[in-house]
């Protein structure tokens, strides 16, 4: 049993898994390797001088699993609303979660499949996109969006930050207060 599972470790998926697991909850992320980033050249990145794609994805993996995340290579078939929870179904084995957040990418398949609300994706190239409110919640209860499959700019920095603010405040709702994760310098 998880408290939150990401579906999806590209940017917007690993950058919610950081704050997610450096929060205390049990994280869990699904990926299909799938993720169009692997294909990337950046070089408009803050921070980053310039990098590759797969570099970046495995950077922000390995910063989720120093916290705790973990990691599983599978392709999710279903999302089934079990009582007070979610079951996450795989071709592989099944999971269960209080709260999943769809950092799909390109991909609204799943969404669309197990009933979450779409519309017509803004950005080039992207056709459908997932309907959340400024939170990044979804229509189904529990079920949370961030990155590109939620409509913000494919720009790795952009999903990466929508990852990041969509766990925030899935964070905050959890513990029932507003969450703030700042690091200081060691003296």
């Amino acid at each position: 049993m998880y408290d939150i599972l990401i579906i999806g470790a590209g940017p917007a998926g690993a950058s919610a898994a950081i704050f997610a697991a450096k929060a205390g909850k049990k994280t869990l992320v699904i990926d299909s390797d799938q993720s169009v980033t692997k294909r990337a050249w950046i070089e408009n990145h803050y921070g980053v001088a310039e990098t590759t794609g797969p570099d970046l994805i495995e950077i922000g993996k390995k910063q989720a699993a120093k916290f705790g995340a973990v990691f599983v290579q599978a392709k999710v078939n279903n999302i089934v609303s079990a009582e007070s929870l979610l079951r996450i179904e795989t071709e592989m084995e099944n999971f269960e979660a209080n709260h999943v957040i769809l950092a799909t990418g390109l991909s609204v398949e799943l969404a669309e499949k197990i009933g979450v609300h779409t519309k017509p994706g803004t950005e080039p190239r992207i056709k459908t996109i997932v309907v959340v409110d400024d939170q990044g919640k979804t229509n189904i209860a529990n079920i949370w969006a961030a990155g590109t499959t939620a409509g913000v700019s494919m720009h790795t920095i952009v999903t990466a930050g929508d990852g990041a603010k969509v766990a925030i405040n899935l964070i905050s709702e959890i513990n029932g207060e507003r969450y703030v994760d700042h690091d200081v310098l060691k003296a």
